[in-house]
């Protein structure tokens, strides 16, 4: 008998499926929870420990399912709910955890709730969304953005008011601090609960409550990188969001969340934080065994990619988070794809596998998106190809989410088969040669690669549990050791094209015996010779240190 691991989730490894994009089973050009049941089997060859589904849920899909206009329902274009059920047992048949989206902070503005709430001042739910006055002057109530560009508040002439919008002006946002609203969203956390799910990835974790003063935001002195919506492209970047998100009153709805997730043995949250202060937000998440299990934030989803960032952000969380857990992600659903986005638009897939070898030995859980695998570079399309309401606003200089959301290349075929009809968005050509049909049989390929090396960690639970110590690290370079225990293993990656050779012992406490570990045959080796590790353009390390 298999005695379940409660803390599976601490050090997990969680492949993010992006439904409309995996695999369309019924032929009408969008991907369904039938299609991704049926290709189980491959994602579980990879040898992760669960599936994060994005929504599925009912939705006017402005938003493409970030708009719920039903928490308990599944949208026709993905399936039914028997079909969410059978991909419940069929994962959980195959030893993988299936983890849900949930888009608490806001819904569609088609959702029975924002229609009876928009009716009157005085109805059942007239305070069920964030609903505001205009000034004397007729102008919003305030001075918050919206992620998605422009005011935070949209006219309503029903009501005669304004609502909040954090995003799109079709996803007005809930009322957290009526506690008939926080009730309703625990109902539906239960019922996806009882009906099987293993977690929870909490989207905009961070944006449930806001001040109910509707203080103005202050402006930002300087524009960093690092957040939801922070470029500077977009007047959301120019505010420091004090009062519209990251409120105390978030602490005390995370804990109750914590407490429902107890009553279910082995389940688990992640939280989505995008914040100014993201490191900070995700240590006081998760700390304390009683709110989240773990957090992700946007510091590796920029176009950061220097050691020295890496490092930075890693050593700033280890400071402050106690006993709390991070989870990873360096590509997703929101970014323009890893292997663009950090190769300067060159991408390698040489370079992708260093970048899979670092993200699977930092210390935290990992998010892995569907393509990853695989190293799909950004898609690129024409302006008349996006569907992207994000995209579409700020074209050209930012061209929005589709070129990472493009469908999943299971073979070179004609939508590398796909679907057998038109895809909601193009297959991109530049990704045929990069397919799974072919990557399988390639020895070499980026996608043995990260299989392999998911074998390699499940057999180094220092990369799982163990502590993180940076010894050395430049622009392209980084060095660290994973302790657990009396077992040290140095990690060694050279993002880079220059190579570097590193006399280990000038960065050891005390001389040490430093023993070079075999690679998998497909991922590009350093050498050692004594404690002098020599690592050539592209390539990794690993270490036993005694």
């Amino acid at each position: 008998m298999i005695v379940d691991n409660p803390n599976w989730w601490r050090g997990g490894v969680i492949y993010q499926i992006y439904p409309r994009s995996f695999f369309d089973s019924n032929n009408d050009g969008i991907g369904d929870l039938p299609g991704i049941t049926s290709k189980l089997e491959y994602v579980a060859s990879l040898g992760v420990d669960a599936i994060w589904l994005s929504p599925f849920f009912t939705s006017p899909m402005k938003d493409f399912g970030y708009d719920v206009s039903d928490y308990c329902d599944v949208d026709p274009i993905f399936g039914v709910l028997s079909d969410f059920d059978n991909l419940i047992n069929k994962a959980h048949s195959l030893g993988l955890k299936v983890i849900i989206d949930q888009v608490l902070n806001h819904t569609s503005d088609q959702h029975l709730w924002f229609d009876e709430s928009r009716k009157s001042h005085d109805n059942p739910k007239h305070d069920w969304y964030v609903w505001a006055d205009a000034k004397p002057d007729g102008t919003a109530p305030n001075n918050w953005m919206s992620v998605f560009g422009g005011p935070a508040w949209h006219w309503d002439s029903r009501r005669c008011q304004y609502y909040l919008h954090n995003f799109l002006d079709s996803q007005p946002d809930l009322n957290f601090h009526n506690p008939d609203v926080v009730n309703a969203l625990m109902d539906v956390l239960e019922f996806w609960l009882k009906r099987g799910v293993d977690g929870f990835r909490l989207d905009t974790a961070n944006f449930f409550y806001h001040d109910t003063e509707l203080k103005d935001n202050p402006p930002r002195e300087e524009i960093l990188e690092g957040g939801i919506g922070v470029r500077p492209d977009n007047p959301y970047a120019f505010q420091l969001h004090l009062y519209d998100k990251s409120q105390p009153e978030n602490i005390p709805f995370l804990k109750r969340i914590r407490a429902l997730m107890d009553r279910y043995p082995n389940t688990t949250t992640v939280g989505e934080v995008g914040c100014d202060f993201s490191l900070k937000t995700m240590a006081q998440y998760t700390q304390g065994n009683d709110k989240l299990h773990m957090c992700y934030s946007f510091d590796l989803l920029t176009q950061d990619s220097s050691m020295n960032h890496v490092r930075t952000t890693m050593e700033t969380i280890e400071n402050a988070l106690g006993d709390g857990w991070p989870c990873w992600t360096i590509g997703n659903h929101d970014v323009n794809r890893v292997a663009s986005r950090w190769s300067e638009n060159k991408p390698n897939d040489e370079q992708a596998k260093v970048y899979m070898a670092m993200l699977l030995t930092l210390r935290g859980s990992v998010c892995l998106y569907q393509g990853e695998e695989l190293g799909l570079a950004e898609a690129e399309l024409e302006f008349e190809d996006l569907v992207d309401p994000y995209g579409i606003t700020f074209w050209p200089e930012f061209k929005g989410r589709d070129g990472c959301r493009t469908p999943l290349p299971w073979t070179d075929e004609t939508n590398g088969g796909f679907s057998q009809a038109k895809p909601w968005l193009p297959v991109a050509e530049s990704h045929l040669p990069q397919s799974i049909q072919i990557q399988k049989s390639d020895p070499s390929s980026v996608m043995n690669a990260y299989s392999d090396f998911l074998s390699l960690r499940k057999n180094h639970p220092e990369f799982i549990e163990g502590e993180i110590e940076f010894l050395y690290n430049d622009d392209k370079v980084l060095v660290y050791l994973r302790t657990l225990e009396k077992v040290k293993t140095l990690v060694g990656v050279n993002t880079g094209e220059t190579p570097v050779s590193i006399q280990l012992n000038d960065y050891l406490d005390k001389p040490a015996k430093i023993e070079l570990l075999p690679l998998p045959l497909n991922l590009p080796s350093g050498t050692l010779n004594g404690s002098q590790l020599s690592l050539g353009k592209f390539s990794i390390a690993l270490a036993s240190v005694r």
